[in-house]
């Protein structure tokens, strides 16, 4: 059985996304594969609820409680590998991560970021938007890389920004498509026809139209 493991920091909507979908598709029959664990970096994330809810074991590693990120990432790193992942996803995990704890999962390490990556990286990504001016905002997954949002692209949704759009609007309507995004590309991922080589993503059997999710525009 191929085991993903799951880091949050909130309210874990995209934890729910990836567990309905996986529930839904009946991932440990067709893929040999099911969501292990969940680790927060939080106790009070609204995401262990949602572990909770699906039956999800899932574990509080407190980054405040720590001495330093160092001692932080260790043991986070002996929590995730004690679950053998074949896939780790950051679901919303809001902690920027070292390069040593990067390089130890890279290939099997992957973030979903409301942003059309390389544009708008970091945080405020909603804000970024709409002050540039932008005409279309939208999702990316990627493969973690010691670049902060830097990584190899998977797949990429995306939406329209309207002339009325708030940060909130726009974020939900980003969101939503987050929450179709995640599941189909850490699928692909599972399947082996999404692979991380030389820095660059592979597609074996996959349309690269398939990694492109369009909205349709006003």
């Amino acid at each position: 059985m191929k085991n993903i493991v799951c880091l949050i920091s909130g309210r874990g909507s995209n934890l729910d996304a990836l567990l309905q979908a996986a529930e839904a598709q009946q991932w440990p029959h067709q893929l040999d594969a099911h969501v292990a664990g969940v680790i927060s970096n939080r106790a009070d994330a609204e995401g262990l609820q949602v572990a909770a809810r699906h039956g999800v074991p899932a574990q509080v590693i407190d980054h405040r409680a720590r001495a330093s990120r160092e001692a932080f990432e260790a043991d986070l790193q002996k929590a995730i590998d004690a679950w053998q992942p074949a896939l780790v996803v950051l679901a919303g995990f809001m902690r920027v991560l070292t390069d040593r704890f990067v390089e130890h999962f890279r290939g099997r390490m992957i973030n979903v970021h409301p942003s059309l990556l390389p544009s708008f990286p970091g945080l405020a990504t909603h804000r970024q938007a709409l002050a540039a001016g932008v005409r279309v905002h939208g999702a990316t997954v990627h493969f973690v890389a010691t670049a902060v949002d830097g990584g190899a692209i998977i797949g990429q949704a995306v939406v329209p920004v309207l002339p009325q759009d708030t940060e909130e609007a726009l974020a939900a309507r980003v969101l939503a498509e987050e929450h179709r995004l995640l599941p189909h590309c850490v699928r692909l991922v599972l399947e082996g026809r999404v692979v991380l080589r030389d820095g660059r993503v592979r597609l074996h059997g996959v349309d690269g139209r398939d990694l492109a999710r369009l909205a349709v525009l006003p």
